[in-house]
């Protein structure tokens, strides 16, 4: 994980640098019909001709998705849509993932730009005309099936993007390389996928890329706003699973076994206080959560053992290693105290999501020339997760949020990512392959 920028707040902010809305504005292609156009606004033409097409992908998408590592249908919509546009494409990368390389006229650098295709086991509750009505079996059990955290959305502008950026491909100074990537919500039992198989399996060589930039929708903005920070931007994740072992007995008799529901709710309640009285907070944040608690099987038994399931958020390498040993201590000592045992089990997740301070500092100007300085927003830490991170620990990358909720509406009633009445404003997706566009335009036409 990349370190800490050295400034009192951890955060690089936002600056007005106009004179570096860079080459995407300033660059000019040959004249044509005896006018000049610049490259940025022969890209801002290109982008608002392909957003119909983009809006119906999406809702093809959305209307079928697929869950993580099971992306075929979807998988194959995108390799077509990259080999009509003369890319060099390869799939079934880490499983179904799909990468399309896009040389253009003119040397320079290499770029990637990565969306991820899965959708979630949400049974979606939006009355939309194209809402999911797809069942899949998820852990052994039929499930609803939604893209309730806007993957179909990346996945259009991401094929919108290498439309528009195909089609300049005479005036593009370098080669772009297309991730489209499965899993991002994690691989199934027994699995692996995601970002780091990708990786793995070469996602990053040949051509190497020098940048990686990536998006996300966010409810949490409204649309025609991007949302980004430099330095660390979204957590570090790591599984909890703590299983109390105590003795079986009858539960009028309690005093003859020992009680693991008692004492696992001792450690659910000990564990809060992990963080807010053990951890300094100013520093960083954190957040320690049990999401799952199972024991027992009729009113009357005290059970052998009870099985918790959390999650850790951390975003600095020596708070994360101090939340661990504190939570082994205080599940194992208030085991002991109780009689009971307690083994802890945690697994390391996806790292910090970093946004290279250098990287930021070059391309958010950019990021506020496409939506304007008024519209462009430092974003707190978000103690989600995303496996981007993977990417980041490799090149330099920049990853931001972009608004979805409708102007009129107060972000803070939208529903959340994840949500079954989670829903997009479509008007967002221009301005999201605007940024994308802008962002390997600029970024090939600056001096490194």
């Amino acid at each position: 994980m990349a370190g800490r920028d050295k400034r009192g707040d951890g955060v690089v902010r936002i600056r007005s640098c106009t004179a570096v809305v860079i080459g995407c504005i300033a660059m000019a292609l040959p004249a044509a019909a005896g006018a000049e156009k610049t490259l940025g606004s022969e890209a801002d033409r290109l982008c608002a001709a392909v957003n119909g097409q983009m809006i119906e992908w999406r809702r093809d998408i959305h209307q079928h998705p697929e869950l993580s590592n099971r992306e075929v249908r979807t998988a194959g919509i995108v390799a077509d849509h990259l080999r009509k546009l003369g890319l060099e494409v390869r799939t079934e990368v880490a499983h179904t993932g799909v990468v399309g390389v896009l040389r253009g006229g003119k040397s320079g650098p290499v770029v990637a730009l990565r969306a991820d295709m899965d959708a979630l086991p949400v049974t979606e509750a939006v009355d939309l005309p194209f809402a999911s009505k797809v069942k899949a079996v998820y852990s052994g059990r039929e499930v609803g099936v939604m893209h309730a955290c806007g993957h179909d959305v990346h996945t259009a502008i991401l094929m919108a993007t290498a439309q528009v950026l195909s089609q300049m491909r005479g005036e593009l100074a370098g080669t772009v390389k297309f991730i489209f990537q499965p899993a991002e919500e994690g691989a199934p039992k027994d699995e692996m996928g995601g970002a780091r198989l990708m990786i793995q399996e070469g996602v990053l060589d040949n051509p190497k890329p020098e940048v990686i930039f990536g998006l996300h929708v966010s409810p949490q903005y409204r649309v025609g706003t991007i949302a980004c920070r430099s330095g660390p931007a979204m957590a570090g994740e790591d599984g909890l699973r703590i299983v109390v072992r105590g003795r079986q007995t009858h539960g009028a008799s309690p005093w003859g076994g020992v009680d693991p529901i008692v004492t696992a709710s001792q450690i659910v309640l000990a564990l809060q206080t992990i963080v807010s009285r053990q951890v300094d907070l100013p520093e960083a944040p954190a957040v320690i959560t049990i999401g799952s608690i199972h024991g027992g099987v009729r009113s009357n038994i005290i059970p052998d053992e009870v099985e918790m399931v959390g999650t850790i958020r951390t975003f600095l390498p020596e708070m994360r290693s101090d939340i661990h040993e504190r939570i082994r201590r205080t599940a194992m000592l208030i085991a002991q105290s109780s009689g009971a045992g307690a083994d802890v089990v945690i697994t390391q997740g996806y790292p910090v999501t970093f946004n290279d301070p250098n990287l930021a500092s070059r391309m958010l100007p950019v990021l506020e020339a496409v939506v304007g300085k008024s519209n462009t927003a430092t974003m707190p830490l978000v103690t989600g997760a995303e496996d981007f991170s993977y990417y980041g620990q490799r090149i330099p990358g920049l990853f931001f949020f972009l608004g979805v909720t409708p102007e009129k509406a107060d972000p803070k009633e939208s529903p959340t990512c994840h949500s079954p009445y989670f829903c997009v404003d479509e008007s967002a997706m221009a301005t999201g392959v605007r940024a994308m566009t802008h962002l390997t335009l600029a970024y090939m036409s600056t001096e490194r």
